[in-house]
């Protein structure tokens, strides 16, 4: 293989993207429940996301909120039980079972948040990579030059020799991500992929997923509990209730000390749906009921009065004033 050979040179084929102007991964209503006996878990609640080509995006989240359950559906692992979901010209609600395993080998890598999951402990650093190739039928050749050339990219070329365990926490995940692009899939996704690492090693695996992404292209997204993860992505994606409830986007401010400025908008489905954040949800809590107003282009949502239920007992639909 051609030394000067890069990533995005070999995407998956046209037929497998989006079409000009199209994002990239597209989710519509979308639900998961899982069924456990007699009891039903409703993971996602018509989920909407969409993620242009290129971008990189951090999901962030409680415990339980989703997050995960998105990230399953979108690597392939787990089927949504309703709504649209798409990656590139892929629908992975009606993906027959040989598409859904086509589609991990090809367009999607995955890294796990625990390194030991990401790499098999009897094989060289070297031997991981080449493995995803060799299943996808790709010569003895083509792997060890593009493994090569990955470690080289990855900055832990020296290393490809040694056994998982002879690696660091950091070098894991940096061989993980290896892995995960061993054949150059258009997107990237990744579970907490810092989780088990110092603060660090933390920023040098963002960073080198910014470069990546940069550099090669890829879409990524990370699922993340990281605090200052604003600073290393696009956007970050608030999920709550198995909803998308909120973005913020980060961007650099001009002061001298090059800090960045964070703005949060609330996301508005198709249907007109939002989640407010907790602490103003909590007015409403009581009686379930909100009046409106519209002045100006600004919308105004408060608590019907205590002390007059009026058209509001009916559910709120009295016009404005």
């Amino acid at each position: 293989m051609d030394s000067s050979i890069r990533y995005g040179s070999v995407l998956a084929p046209v037929s497998e993207q989006g079409g000009a102007g199209d994002p990239f991964v597209v989710c519509r209503d979308l639900f998961k429940i899982y069924k456990r006996a007699d009891l039903e878990v409703v993971a996602l609640r018509g989920l909407d996301l969409s993620v242009d080509a290129g971008e990189l995006i951090a999901i962030v989240g409680a415990s339980g909120s989703g997050k995960s359950t998105l990230l399953n559906i979108l690597a392939g692992l787990d089927r949504p039980s309703a709504g649209q979901v798409s990656v590139g010209r892929r629908d992975l609600l009606n993906i027959s079972e040989q598409g859904l395993v086509q589609y991990r080998r090809q367009d999607v890598g995955f890294v796990w948040q625990a390194t030991a999951r990401n790499l098999l402990p009897y094989l060289s650093v070297a031997d991981n990579l080449e493995l995803p190739m060799a299943l996808a039928g790709r010569a003895a050749g083509y792997r060890r030059a593009w493994a090569g050339e990955v470690l080289e990219a990855l900055g832990i070329g020296r290393l490809a020799g040694r056994m998982p365990h002879q690696l660091s926490g950091g070098e894991q995940q940096r061989a993980a991500i290896g892995v995960a692009l061993a054949n150059q899939p258009p997107l990237l996704l990744a579970d907490e992929p810092t989780g088990e690492l110092d603060t660090a090693n933390a920023v040098m695996v963002f960073d080198m997923l910014r470069g990546l992404n940069r550099d090669f292209g890829v879409t990524v997204i990370i699922v993340t509990h990281y605090p200052g993860v604003a600073q290393f992505v696009d956007r970050v994606v608030h999920i709550r209730d198995g909803r998308i409830s909120s973005e913020t986007i980060s961007t650099a401010s001009y002061q001298r000390d090059g800090s960045r400025t964070e703005d949060e908008f609330l996301v508005v489905d198709e249907a007109g749906r939002l989640q407010l954040p907790q602490e103003y949800a909590d007015s409403f809590r009581q009686r379930g009921l909100a009046r409106l107003d519209w002045e100006d282009g600004r919308i105004t949502l408060r608590p019907p009065a205590n002390d007059s239920r009026g058209d509001d007992s009916r559910g709120g639909q009295r016009t404005p004033e």
